[in-house]
């Protein structure tokens, strides 16, 4: 039964996602090598934290990788994101899989796979000129 989410990075948007899973009751795995990465979380995050490379398969594992519903990838380099992003689509098949990456080039090397893209940069670029279109010559 896939019925874990794991949240790969805890940084802002990591850390992000998964109170925001954890107070929605879902089940939250939080990887990250850095433990300080962890105080981000507030002191009743319920979730489970785990200082690990997730590159190293058998960490994934021992936690249940294969009873993932969903899994968010936000570390800071889009070459480990692209990485696991293909690990858990053809390997361990997981059905949502969203990947953050900050330089949007790089959803070529997904396509045709089951990864949901996420830019940091179109958003914020976005607003911005949704912001900048309510302004008057």
């Amino acid at each position: 039964m896939r019925n874990k989410t794991f949240i790969i990075g805890c940084g802002r948007l990591g850390a992000a996602a998964a109170v925001d899973g954890y107070k929605k009751g879902e089940n939250i795995f939080v990887f990250d090598p850095d433990t300080t990465a962890f105080d981000r979380l507030p002191d009743d995050f319920g979730g489970l934290t785990f200082e690990a490379d997730a590159t190293d398969l058998t960490t994934l594992e021992k936690q249940g990788i294969r009873d993932c519903r969903s899994v968010l990838i936000t570390t800071g380099d889009d070459n480990v994101n692209v990485f696991l992003a293909h690990v858990c689509d053809k390997l361990y098949e997981i059905p949502n899989i969203y990947v953050r990456f900050d330089d949007p080039e790089r959803k070529v090397l997904v396509e045709g796979y089951n990864v949901k893209c996420i830019y940091p940069f179109e958003l914020s670029f976005g607003a911005y000129q949704g912001l900048k279109g309510g302004d008057r010559q």
